[in-house]
């Protein structure tokens, strides 16, 4: 299957001679027909930069971006056939809402009767009819981001590319517009690329997630793969809240099987790792659980009780772990509890690279 965006080697710098700042190093993604790509990473990871690349507000150093079929580097943004949804909503002040959102169409040239059909259409997708004759001034900050959404939609652009769209919304109303954008991705299919910072925005958006640092690419893959398989503890500790529990240790062996040594204890758990080497056991907090019986041990030092999981960190010679447990399991701070490892779900990472083993 054709990419419906394609972006290879991309480079990009700032400054001159010796003050030169690399941004983004050689990216390289393909982004398949009807896709939601998620862009994360944390501030000045490059993730908004390579975004404008993409829209054409930004030239690359080095590399091409296709859309479609076209190279569209040095192609102005209005000939891109895309359609961007900003943070800022972006939107005409002394417009009506059916003016906003029928603008582009307008300047298009397309006719009355076709862009009031269509302004229609998406004023009933985003359940906003009762609002096209209001101005942004007389909406609610959620209500400006649908009118935002509806003035992208109206265009049927090849590509939708979003720019933290929800940073200015209330947490509440942040949940209930991550639903609504999925809801329209889902009934329009229109190829989609979405900037944040934000982890859980990409855990329950993307069909796919490129997790950014410093101008690289980390990792790309699946909310599973991201999760359960992070490629590096950057990914492991970035990916996840709470973050997934790093505990150092080295592959030994035992009676012929094989063990875990941490400081304090040993894990029987089989490493990939060299014998001796220098080793990190990632766990994310749901797989582990007490069992008075369990011979890793360590006292509770917080109790976070969130409503419907209560997160419990423990104390051990190995360092703090956290655990995720039901909010009907009873502990308190200064208890002696006992871990046991769904050793299913374990990684390894090489302790020196941060890298994924096996």
């Amino acid at each position: 299957m054709a990419s419906a965006l394609h972006i290879q080697g991309i480079r990009k710098t700032f400054g001159k001679a010796d003050k030169t700042v690399e941004v983004l190093k050689k990216i390289d993604i393909d982004v398949a027909p009807g896709e939601f790509l998620i862009l994360v990473g944390p501030s000045g990871c490059g993730k908004s930069t390579l975004l404008n690349i993409i829209a054409g507000l930004e030239d690359p150093t080095e590399g091409a971006i296709r859309i479609g079929d076209r190279n569209v580097v040095g192609v102005p943004p209005a000939q891109r056939d895309i359609a961007m949804v900003f943070q800022s909503y972006a939107l005409y002040p002394t417009m009506s809402v059916a003016d906003n959102i029928g603008f582009a169409l307008e300047m298009r040239k397309v006719p009355k009767a076709e862009r009031d059909k269509r302004i229609g259409e998406v004023a009933a997708m985003l359940q906003i009819e009762h609002l096209l004759d209001r101005r942004p001034a007389q909406l609610s900050g959620g209500q400006r981001q649908r009118v935002a959404m509806g003035r992208a939609l109206a265009r049927q652009p090849q590509l939708f590319l979003f720019d933290e769209p929800l940073s200015n919304l209330d947490a509440k109303l942040r949940v209930e517009m991550r639903a609504e954008i999925k809801r329209l991705h889902h009934a329009s299919g229109i190829t989609s690329v979405y900037v944040t910072h934000d982890q859980i925005e990409a855990m329950t958006l993307g069909s796919r997630i490129a997790v950014m640092k410093g101008g690289v690419l980390q990792q790309l893959g699946t909310p599973d793969d991201i999760y359960n398989r992070p490629a590096n503890t950057y990914v492991a500790t970035f990916i996840g809240s709470p973050t997934m529990n790093l505990i150092a240790g080295k592959s030994i062996q035992a009676s012929g099987e094989g063990c875990f040594a941490i400081k304090g204890h040993d894990l029987a758990l089989v490493c990939p790792a060299a014998v001796g080497a220098p080793t990190l056991l990632g766990l994310r907090p749901e797989h582990l659980r007490f069992d008075d019986t369990a011979p890793w041990r360590g006292e509770v030092s917080v109790v976070e009780p969130t409503g419907a999981d209560t997160y419990v960190v423990v104390n051990t010679a190995a360092g703090d772990v956290t655990v995720r447990t039901a909010p009907q399991q009873v502990v308190r701070p200064g208890d002696r509890v006992g871990l046991a490892v769904q050793a299913s779900h374990v990684n390894w990472f090489d302790e020196a690279s941060g890298q994924r083993l096996g």
